[in-house]
């Protein structure tokens, strides 16, 4: 099993896919890896040599920022908004949603589950 950037990536997947795996490395970045380190897209994990998966690891280190150093850079740039008390800063803080979406309706998956108000009774007619 090859390890990249604190990675274990699956041996049986194609390099292009198993690069994936990495967090901050997507299909075009995994593309433009596999053709500077030479490596024919149709290759499989298990068919690297050493050397190869070497490269693959020095390649990514020099130009790409991945795994802790994103989250890290991420996390940073979100506390430096909610820091500044800027619009999206305050949004983050109180957990809603960032980019303009609504929230009187769906907007779950930021706000969580939805917990019922206690003494609210429905309007019959």
């Amino acid at each position: 099993m090859a390890r990249i950037a604190g990675v274990n990536i699956p041996t049986q997947k194609r390099v292009v896919i198993a690069l994936q795996y990495i967090h901050g490395i997507g299909e075009k970045f995994a593309q433009d890896i596999c053709k500077k380190v030479n490596i024919p897209a149709e290759r499989r994990v298990n068919q690297l040599t050493d050397a190869e998966v070497l490269q693959i690891r020095e390649a990514i280190d020099r130009d790409y920022n991945v795994e802790g150093d994103l989250r890290r850079e991420t996390a940073m740039n979100i506390k430096r908004l909610m820091d500044l008390g800027c619009y999206r800063g305050l949004r983050h803080r109180r957990k809603l949603p960032v980019r303009g979406q609504r929230t009187r309706t769906n907007a779950r998956t930021r706000k969580g589950k939805a917990v019922a108000i206690a003494g609210k009774k429905k309007v019959t007619k």
